[in-house]
């Protein structure tokens, strides 16, 4: 039999909410940290495949839309987008959107349920909100407090919150939002219990079309009289994978085929069916069959379902004889619209045929075809040759770089004709490594007005640590008023006589890292404007006071 479904964990202890009468928005994590993984498949991954199940499953009448955050861009706090609208009949559409999403940056989820709550009209009509998240609050707001804000000027507005792998405490600082807007925080730990959530507060409080008329179930003198067996190809041993298969029967007549199963079963599971004939499908991974049987009540009948699948078991290594490596990317498609994605490994049941297969680690990439045959069981080890460039920055060769808009870039030892070098990777924040095939590049870290180069090599299989120094300084503009520009200029001119523009912001108080040297700081502001000659020192901190106007 199939393992029993994790439990829930009903945080809120309310009831079952009730989105029948009222439009939903399904707020959806798409920052990077959905990449992580749970029992060796990153979380989204699970959650694309979960969303999909479930919404399948939903009324046609559901009005139903997505938003998402995170998914365009990193460390920017206002990528939030309505990716599909509220409407009847987008569960595809949502399933289509979550399959092509990126999954790059923060966790802005209380800006997000606000944008989603103002698209429902939350003040003139009753909404409803389903985030699903696996990460806190990371751009500096209260979900507790959007929660009471929310209910308070709401006609009828209900947040429910799906944690995805959330710890007990990170679970509490976002099952508030729910709460105090009369909904459900659901804790998931895995793709089941995922699945589970979501019907919770997806499909099952949806208000359910009038089922159609299912023939008189009677008692079978068995207890059970179905048990499907799946095989690879005929002849073979049931598959140890046959844990992940799902077996849809469908009632047989004169009118033809039912468009609704009577019966679902998973794994070993067997079942019971009123006596008659019945069309039966299997999915197994990216592999289905179906065949036709009849059931009666004193015969246990066995429908062997026949995939004309092979397993592949995919090893993607940065070093011959090493282990899997999990930045390593992997994506194989197929005839049929078959298509597998994952990091690293990944074990899966394939139809027989030729695949196409692309892998990427760092800035190495290879493209090759596997073929996978019927009851095979194949493991492809493919090696992606890289060495790593462990990258370190410093403002004058000692103190490391502590800023998150710091930008680290690989580029091309070489420029082209035009003189430009080809960008091979870059990482924002400090302190990374860079998996790259061995040879020559440029090195490049820039930060506010501050650039540095240096060239790297990089060896196969080797570590090569590498500390390279901004030679910079902070400049700090100091009472400036808010309305104040702050220019930082070169403080020599061009042959024409005009100064570089190097960086500039706005007070008050503004400050920027510099490159060691001689700079003009103009300042236009309601105030006038003034002009002030500083130096800045590689490894230093500058202060310059700017005294308000006379009265």
């Amino acid at each position: 039999m199939r393992p029993f479904l994790t439990a829930l964990t009903f945080i809120c202890g309310l009831s079952t909410p009730a989105l029948g009468d009222g439009k939903s928005i399904i707020v959806l994590d798409a920052s990077g940290s959905m990449w992580g993984q749970i029992e060796g498949r990153a979380k989204l991954e699970i959650a694309r495949e979960a969303l999909g199940q479930v919404l399948a499953s939903t009324p046609a009448d559901s009005e139903i839309g997505l938003m998402a955050y995170g998914h365009r861009s990193k460390g920017d706090c206002a990528d939030i987008e309505l990716v599909v609208a509220p409407g009847k009949g987008t569960a595809g559409a949502i399933s289509s959107a979550a399959n092509a999403m990126k999954f790059l940056g923060k966790t802005p989820l209380s800006d997000a349920v606000r944008k989603a709550a103002e698209e429902l009209r939350y003040t003139e009509e009753k909404a409803n909100v389903i985030l699903i998240t696996d990460g806190i609050e990371t751009c500096n707001a209260d979900p507790c407090a959007l929660g009471q804000e929310l209910e308070a000027a709401g006609v009828d507005f209900t947040a429910h919150v799906v944690g995805f792998g959330l710890s007990a405490e990170e679970g509490k600082s976002v099952a508030c939002l729910a709460e105090n807007t009369g909904g459900s925080y659901i804790q998931a730990s895995d793709a089941s219990s995922l699945v589970d959530a979501l019907k919770t507060t997806v499909v099952e409080a949806a208000p359910a079309p009038e089922p159609e008329p299912a023939p008189e179930p009677v008692k079978p003198a068995l207890k059970h009289n179905v048990d499907p067996i799946l095989r690879l190809k005929p002849g073979q041993d049931e598959p140890k994978f046959v844990i992940d298969a799902t077996f849809e029967i469908f009632p047989l007549s004169d009118m033809g085929l039912s468009q609704k199963p009577i019966l679902k079963l998973y794994a070993t599971d067997k079942g019971n069916l009123p006596p008659g004939k019945y069309r039966i499908r299997a999915k197994l991974h990216e592999a289905t069959a179906e065949t036709e049987f009849e059931a009666t009540a004193d015969t246990l009948a066995e429908p062997e379902l026949i995939m004309d699948a092979g397993i592949l078991r995919l090893r993607v290594l940065a070093v011959e004889g090493g282990d899997p490596d999990n930045d390593a990317f992997f994506e194989i498609t197929g005839p049929g619209e078959v298509r597998e994605i994952g990091y690293g490994k990944k074990d899966m049941v394939l139809p027989a045929q030729e695949y196409a297969l692309d892998m990427k680690l760092g800035s190495a990439t290879a493209s090759q075809s596997v073929v996978v045959e019927a009851g095979q069981d194949l493991i492809h080890e493919v090696v992606l040759g890289i060495g790593v460039g462990a990258v370190q920055v410093t403002y004058d060769g000692s103190q490391p770089v502590d800023d998150g808009d710091l930008r680290i870039f690989i580029l091309a030892a070489k420029a082209d004709i035009a003189g430009k070098r080809a960008q091979l990777d870059y990482k924002w924040g400090n302190n990374h490594d860079f998996d790259l095939p061995p040879g020559d590049y440029l090195l490049r870290a820039t930060l506010d007005g501050a650039v540095a180069e240096q060239p790297i090599s990089i060896a196969l299989a080797e570590r090569n640590e590498v500390s390279i120094s901004l030679n910079a300084g902070v400049a700090a503009f100091l009472g400036t008023g808010g309305n104040d520009k702050v220019t930082v200029l070169s403080a020599t001119k061009d042959i024409a006589g005009n100064r570089t523009e190097i960086i500039g912001g706005w007070g008050p108080d503004w400050q920027a890292v510099l490159s060691a040297g001689d700079y003009i700081a103009h300042i236009k502001g309601d105030r006038g404007e003034s002009e002030t000659p500083f130096t800045v020192k590689s490894g230093e901190r500058i202060e310059l006071t700017f005294a308000p106007a006379a009265p």
